[in-house]
């Protein structure tokens, strides 16, 4: 037997209800964006068909059909430069992988660093600042130099890339937490190392994530120009290629395989995020 109405609420039974309501909620939400994806695909037609040139505005048909074509391999030709296109993608996400990670560990302890100590933080802010200002292919030059065209310079320029979000992330949110629990944790005795791990960082988690998915979009987006220099195989270093023989079917669809990956990872990390992080938006 349910109970009776909360002031302001629903009775017991409301979840019952509520379940039914949200489901449908979210079939109308996924109806809505299914016929959002048609429609920029009606659209995409009509423009190639008004572009009459494949070269400048390609078909859908025709991107279809490359990426049937770099998927498999056709009169002993595989792929796109010998590798197929899961191949190249796979490349470039372990490039990410490792460049990213190094930028991200790299920006923890620096913001950690900065938000906890007010004159380093004086002294280094305007430089993190500065790099993070300049687009990736102003010093990615200069690393070619110093480590020439293998990997060394793809993955010091991703990770440059994702160091700064992560590093300014941090440091506001350390240098922002909780006055009164700080000093209630001294208080209690806790050492200047445990107020940071035990409250400084807990506290801080919320916006340490949202830096490290910030830091992996910045590492995602500099890819292509990662893979600009020896990016073959790798899906930046097929887009680059590509363009040079006005492949703009086999652009396009590079283009597609980096955004729609590069949405996965975002998924995945706002999932982790919601189950790392449950208290996050909440008083």
């Amino acid at each position: 037997m349910g109970g009776p109405p909360v002031a302001g609420g629903l009775p017991d039974g409301a979840p019952a209800t509520a379940t039914p309501f949200r489901r449908g909620r979210g079939t109308r939400r996924i109806g809505v964006r299914v016929l959002s994806l048609l429609a920029l695909l009606a659209l995409w037609q009509l423009a190639a068909a008004a572009a009459g040139n494949p070269s400048f505005v390609p078909a859908p048909r025709a991107v279809w059909d490359q990426l049937v074509l770099l998927s498999t391999t056709h009169d002993g030709v595989r792929g796109y430069s010998g590798h197929l296109l899961a191949e190249h993608l796979g490349i470039s996400l372990r490039r990410i992988l490792v460049g990213s990670a190094l930028g991200v560990a790299a920006g923890l302890v620096i913001g950690v660093v900065l938000g906890a100590v007010p004159w380093i933080r004086l002294v280094a802010e305007p430089v993190v600042t500065f790099v993070r200002a300049l687009p990736p292919l102003a010093y990615f030059s200069l690393l070619i130099i110093w480590f020439g065209i293998d990997e060394t310079p793809k993955l010091w320029l991703l990770a440059i890339a994702a160091l700064p979000p992560v590093a300014v992330a941090t440091a506001a949110a350390v240098h922002g937490a909780p006055t009164g629990l700080v000093e209630a944790a001294r208080a209690l005795g806790a050492s200047r190392w445990n107020v940071i791990r035990d409250v400084v960082l807990p506290s801080a988690l919320p916006e340490i994530f949202t830096g490290v998915r910030l830091a992996v979009g910045v590492a995602y987006s500099s890819v292509v120009a990662a893979e600009t220099v020896n990016g073959v195989p790798g899906i930046g270093g097929m887009v680059r290629d590509a363009q040079r023989y006005l492949q703009t079917d086999v652009v396009v669809l590079g283009l597609l395989a980096i955004g729609l990956s590069g949405l996965l990872i975002d998924g995945l990390l706002r999932a982790a995020e919601t189950r790392l992080i449950p208290w996050r938006g909440r008083t």
